[in-house]
């Protein structure tokens, strides 16, 4: 054989490895990312059940006026039990429990007059009302670090040899989260 002929021979296998390579290592970061959302997703779901069972403790507890504690449990309620496969029915009641938090919740002095009223049980109003801002904050945090996966996922995914050679095979495309998780204002600084 001509040794030009060799050298050709031997670019091209060299350029196939390459491209080989690189396609295979964009495809392995497209399935990472879709693992990282998968988990993502579970944190936000835990986080959700957290700020549930925060805000259901808190209007059972006796600590608000009947009607707050009424219309808190009622929102509470309906995110629990909200279809976990149906985006728009969870993310309206996700953030119909976020409206009701920031109603009944609306200032400071809100807060302060709940545990003020709670009495001799002002140490468990206050306990409550710090555990219902925790999970709030960690809420806001989950939503948007899943966000977050989940743009770059969609970036990576819109390359042009991602899509022409299917890198992320038949795995649908990965959408945000959207609903108001604005931590009530009652309990900032909590």
């Amino acid at each position: 054989m001509d040794l030009v002929v060799v050298v050709d021979i031997l670019l091209v296998v060299l350029l196939l490895g390459t491209i080989t390579v690189y396609l295979s290592s964009l495809a392995g970061r497209i399935d990472r990312l879709h693992r990282k959302i998968e988990t993502a997703h579970a944190a936000l779901d835990a986080q959700l059940l957290r700020r549930v069972v925060a805000a259901q403790d808190l209007a059972s507890a006796g600590f608000m006026d009947p009607a707050s504690a009424l219309v808190l449990s009622s929102a509470a309620q309906s995110a629990l039990v909200a279809d976990e496969e149906d985006d728009a029915q969870r993310s309206l009641a996700e953030s119909e429990l976020t409206r009701t938090l920031g109603a009944v919740l609306a200032t400071r002095e809100d807060a302060d007059e709940l545990v003020a009223d709670a009495g001799p049980d002002a140490a468990v109003a206050g306990q409550l009302l710090d555990e219902l801002a925790v999970a709030c904050r960690r809420v806001e945090l989950a939503r948007r670090f899943h966000n977050d996966v989940v743009r770059s996922c969609v970036a990576l995914r819109r390359r042009r040899l991602a899509r022409w050679f299917r890198l992320a095979g038949h795995t649908p495309m990965p959408g945000p989260i959207d609903f108001d998780d604005t931590p009530p204002p009652g309990l900032a600084g909590r």
